[in-house]
């Protein structure tokens, strides 16, 4: 009895090492239910059938979960809190926590999309200038996130004093989803965001775009600067991932706008039409690279917005994994 009591302490024992040793590793990722957030649109519909294109591509031994945000400053606080380990996030948010942090919190690995922000305003609206929104209400998606900076710095740029609370210009942080009602109750004289949203407020609410954001990046990949440490092969296999994904979605274009409506169906449990998708898509370009010279001009946008004091060192910004 003994011996056999020996005998089950030891295949115990075997079974517990050999599940150790084959554990799943979990990667988390984050995106938004917006058409500039492509690349996750996508691997998060294969992810979500069992077709999974960075699973694929990592090791059977990776578990990938995904997280959905409205917009960038809460993902960017999920990297901060160590919840998430990459997400597709706006520039701004990333570079707002990288001179928070002295350099040392975020890293940006990849470059996503360009493009697919705009300004809109109301048909029947002769606004079109910074200097004629004086007293007129603007809504961005978050306080803090690309768009929302974006729209305080060309508001500033043109002489209206613009504070987080008031200013010459009222600007309201409203979740994209709620801008649409609201815009067409014409409680919103205009309203910054990205796609799908652009294109939804032109065809549900006969919006008309009078500045369009066609070429600064609206998507980057982030992680974690002790994620990309820590885990720096695992890191670099991801981008690799992400950069052969972007090049799938571009040479396979309509099968690529089916996944994102299917996706974006399951996210928002709204239904997205196809001509919808093919409107926004126009405004999108898709390309993994990112380069540190446009985050110089992201960083005055932050800094005449009023959300930095001084424009940091970026040269530790950008993450150039082998």
């Amino acid at each position: 009895m003994k011996a056999l009591h020996t005998i089950m302490i030891a295949l115990g024992m075997f079974c517990f090492l050999s599940h150790v040793a084959f554990a799943e590793e979990l990667l988390r990722i984050g995106h938004f239910p917006n058409i500039t957030h492509v690349q996750g649109l996508v691997a998060h519909h294969l992810s979500r059938t069992g077709h999974g294109w960075f699973e694929e591509r990592l090791g059977k031994d990776i578990k990938i979960e995904w997280y959905v945000y409205n917009a960038g400053p809460s993902a960017i606080e999920a990297i901060l809190a160590r919840s998430l380990d990459l997400t597709y996030v706006g520039p701004n948010p990333a570079l707002n926590a990288y001179g928070k942090s002295g350099g040392e919190e975020i890293r940006i690995l990849a470059g996503a999309a360009t493009g697919g922000a705009a300004l809109v305003v109301q048909p029947d609206s002769k606004l079109t200038h910074p200097a004629d929104f004086r007293g007129k209400t603007i809504a961005t998606p978050q306080l803090g996130n690309t768009q929302d900076i974006a729209c305080r710095a060309w508001l500033a740029s043109g002489g209206l004093k613009i504070t987080q609370i008031g200013g010459d210009a009222r600007i309201v942080p409203t979740p994209n989803p709620d801008q649409i009602a609201l815009f067409q109750q014409r409680k919103l004289d205009a309203v910054w965001t990205v796609e799908p949203w652009v294109s939804r407020l032109e065809r549900e609410a006969g919006g008309k775009v009078v500045l369009e954001q066609s070429k600064e990046s609206v998507t980057v990949l982030v992680s974690g600067t002790k994620f990309v440490t820590a885990k720096s092969e695992l890191a670099r296999k991801f981008v690799q991932a992400h950069r052969e994904l972007t090049a799938w979605i571009l040479a396979h274009p309509d099968e690529a706008r089916h996944m994102v409506r299917q996706e974006l169906a399951a996210e928002t449990q709204a239904n997205v039409s196809v001509e919808l998708i093919a409107q926004a898509w126009k405004r999108i370009i898709l390309s993994p690279e990112v380069a540190v010279e446009e985050f110089q001009s992201f960083a005055q946008s932050a800094q005449r917005a009023g959300f930095m004091r001084s424009i940091p060192d970026l040269s530790r910004l950008i993450e150039r994994l082998p």
